[in-house]
């Protein structure tokens, strides 16, 4: 196992770290859409991009991968699509393996992929429906990085993202499947985190609350949209972009000294809710005042 070396710990801190990702490559799963909106991980991968990566994009859907590789061309940058299930070790290895043919190196994972996943409680869901969503929205992140870790450690940092969910730190969503993957992810962060530090690689989280992307636009209507909307402390709707600036913030050098963290970008859905309406001011504490 490889480690921080001696000047890595003693870098001058005259100067401010660069949001910079000239030479870097990176790994974007999910990176396509839908549709041609912006989800996740499009936007995600195309801030990468702006920011000077070279960015593989998998997706499941090859025509959607390539979508994003032409936005992303028409903008100077750098990106390359590929058909990939992630829940599938060997199509991770060949992912992997196709980034170093491409670019040499591997320093940026983004894992974005997620499903639904089935519906109802314990009592209802259907297990082999739930097996196989433990294994997109959880088993496929532990693979990108099993096979991308060895060649951040051959460049001695590395930088990987997952993707959460603030229903992974909350309850109240009605079907089981979800929140628990999410929660799984939140966690394994942690742990990922805690093995890998000392070699120079940060893992780190994302959760974002309800925002407004290709995946939930299909199965809401317009009331829907406006509720969840007004269930945060900011009441404004977020987007893919939103979740992606995160994503490219943890992935350079700007978040150099973050490692474990589970990030919301959430409107402050999970800090709290708004101030109940009406609610007057404590009489013993105005009296106090008075």
């Amino acid at each position: 196992m490889n480690t921080i070396s001696s000047a890595a710990l003693t870098t001058p801190h005259s100067e401010p770290a660069s949001s910079s990702l000239e030479g870097r490559v990176a790994i974007v799963t999910g990176a396509g859409s839908r549709t041609a909106d912006i989800g996740n991980g499009r936007a995600a991968a195309i801030l990468l991009a702006r920011r000077g990566a070279r960015v593989l994009l998998l997706d499941m859907q090859l025509d959607a991968a390539r979508e994003t590789e032409r936005m992303i061309a028409a903008e100077g940058g750098t990106a390359l699509a590929a058909a990939c299930d992630v829940s599938v070790a060997e199509q991770c290895r060949e992912a992997v393996a196709t980034a170093v043919k491409a670019w040499g190196r591997v320093d940026i994972l983004v894992n974005n992929v997620g499903i639904g996943g089935p519906a109802g409680t314990a009592v209802e869901l259907d297990i082999e429906q739930w097996d196989h969503a433990l294994r997109v929205n959880v088993t496929s992140m532990m693979l990108m990085a099993r096979y991308a870790i060895p060649e951040m450690r051959k460049i001695g940092r590395g930088a990987i993202v997952n993707i959460a969910s603030v229903a992974g730190l909350i309850g109240g969503t009605p079907a089981l499947l979800y929140p628990t993957s999410k929660g799984a992810v939140v966690n394994m962060t942690r742990a990922m985190a805690a093995h890998h530090g000392v070699e120079g690689i940060r893992v780190n989280c994302v959760a974002p609350g309800m925002v407004y992307t290709p995946m939930a636009a299909g199965r809401m209507t317009p009331e829907v949209r406006e509720l969840r909307r007004k269930r945060s402390l900011l009441q404004t709707e977020g987007s893919g972009w939103d979740v992606g600036h995160a994503v490219a913030y943890l992935a350079s050098d700007e978040a150099r000294w973050v490692t474990g963290v589970i990030f919301p970008v959430d409107a402050g859905t999970t800090a709290g809710n708004a101030p109940s309406p009406g609610l007057k001011p404590d009489a013993a504490t105005q009296a106090k005042s008075a």
